[in-house]
């Protein structure tokens, strides 16, 4: 009988702002559940006794409990039961792939929407946020170790609170003058206000975390000086996967062609999106190309298009189908008026004689047997090609291990693609130092970083209690 009466409730459809108002701000896109909405939605969720989606969970919330406590209105005691597993429940609640993993095997999905966990998530941590009322969580008494987190993503910052947590002290070096990572170079403030990233960076220093920024560890400090002469007793690497991509096809080099990592950091780091307050310099083309397919494209086309250019297009050499980005952006790009280029892949770019971009020639695909990642391999069709109108190219095609770490610490393991090797606890094989996320698996997700920080830190705390 309660299952049926659950049954009768709706899903609570989250706000969001009109698609022609909001492609002209960097405001964010969804507006948060009101007390309301979530204690209903939070009512939808069936408590299962052996529940799928805590085992589709990276760092295994007990999701059940969280929402449980939302739908009776104890919002203290949902917000604490996050924080038990997740350090960042306002980040992860909005730019995790919830639909592949924790809702993609709530029950409830099975003959209905499934429950909007994320959404949920995003309520707690969003509700707590600047209140001074909640208790933090326990830290347990000091061992008298420390470590040291190099890089301040959702990876690094995992590893940190629950370190910290354990009792060890632990110092974060960021490369950048802001904590956060990707979080604050790569995701638009449309998808993550920064405000949010610095909150929770907050919410680690008051539970004793130090932060130092402008940090570069394999430049100013390497690995073994921090072993050494800075007396850390273990290291945790999550630098990520920030060396840009590109197409390898002429006329890259002409004026106008951005890798993503660089577009977007200029925009979301750099605030580009704020001239004149800032004034960090950022190319507003009136005819715009991006290349690619994932969340990284899809945060470039929304960002040019917020910037003041009326014709964005995404260029894709496969279809609609095999898009790696999550359905939520595709369709908030397509809402925004995005056009999309499926099946075509780029040729070549042309400049003026002044060496400025100015077109594009595609190459018309079509998909043939399927590859090694399981998508229909794109080929060319013999003899249609294209030119395109285009003063600004967006290269978001991937993106590759940085070598400064890896070049200034001897017996530190790679493979053939640059990438740290690793075992699944992120033991890597010079002693003392662990490594996870991007650096390790190339580019993923923030929740998959925050999932291999975990397992670090639970195997950095072992090691710290009872040696190698």
């Amino acid at each position: 009988m309660a299952e049926d009466k659950k049954a009768k409730i709706p899903s609570q459809k989250m706000p969001e702002q009109p698609a022609s108002e909001r492609r002209r701000n960097f405001q964010e896109v969804p507006l948060g559940y009101t007390p309301e909405q979530a204690r209903l939605e939070a009512s939808r969720c069936l408590q299962c006794k052996k529940p799928a989606c805590v085992e589709g969970c990276p760092v295994g919330v007990d999701i059940p409990a969280f929402i449980n406590r939302i739908s009776e209105g104890d919002f203290v005691g949902s917000i604490l039961k996050l924080w038990e597993k997740n350090s960042l429940p306002a980040v992860c609640g909005r730019v995790c792939p919830q639909e592949s993993q924790c809702q993609g095997r709530c029950i409830v999905g099975k003959k209905d929407i499934p429950v909007s966990i994320g959404n949920l998530e995003r309520f707690a941590a969003d509700w707590a946020r600047g209140r001074s009322d909640i208790p933090m969580p326990p830290v347990a008494p000091k061992t008298g170790k420390k470590v040291a987190v190099v890089g301040s993503g959702p990876g690094g910052l995992t590893v940190a609170g629950d370190l910290i947590r354990k009792g060890h002290d632990v110092t974060i070096f960021e490369a950048f003058h802001k904590p956060g990572g990707v979080l604050v170079y790569g995701i638009p403030e449309f998808r993550l206000p920064k405000e949010i990233v610095a909150s929770e960076v907050n919410f680690l220093e008051r539970l004793g975390c130090q932060v130092e920024c402008n940090a570069v560890v394999g430049s100013q400090v390497t690995v073994d000086e921090l072993l050494t002469k800075e007396g850390f007793d273990a290291v945790y690497l999550g630098v990520g996967a920030g060396l840009p991509s590109f197409l390898k096809i002429p006329g890259e080099n002409l004026i106008g062609v951005y890798s993503a990592n660089e577009y977007l950091t200029r925009s979301n780091l750099m605030k580009a999106y704020l001239f004149p307050e800032y004034d960090t310099p950022l190319v507003k083309g009136e005819h715009v190309c991006v290349f690619g397919g994932g969340n990284v494209a899809m945060d470039s086309l929304r960002t040019a298009m917020r910037m003041g250019s009326d014709d964005v297009k995404c260029v894709y050499r496969r279809s609609r189908d095999e898009m790696p980005a999550r359905a939520e952006e595709l369709h908030h790009a397509e809402e925004e008026g995005i056009q999309f280029f499926y099946l075509h892949s780029p040729l070549r770019f042309i400049g003026d004689e002044r060496g400025w971009l100015k077109a594009v020639e595609l190459q018309e695909m079509k998909l043939g047997e399927p590859d090694a990642s399981g998508r229909r391999r794109p080929e060319p069709v013999a003899g249609s090609t294209k030119t395109l109108d285009c003063d600004l190219a967006i290269i978001a095609v991937g993106s590759g291990a940085n070598p400064l770490i890896t070049a200034t610490t001897p017996g530190l393991a790679v493979n053939k693609w640059g990438y740290i090797v690793a075992d699944d606890d992120g033991k890597t094989k010079k002693a003392k130092v662990w490594a996870g996320g991007d650096i390790v698996t190339g580019a993923a997700t923030v929740i998959l970083a925050a999932g291999a920080g975990r397992l670090a830190a639970d195997s950095i705390h072992k090691y710290l209690t009872w040696g190698w």
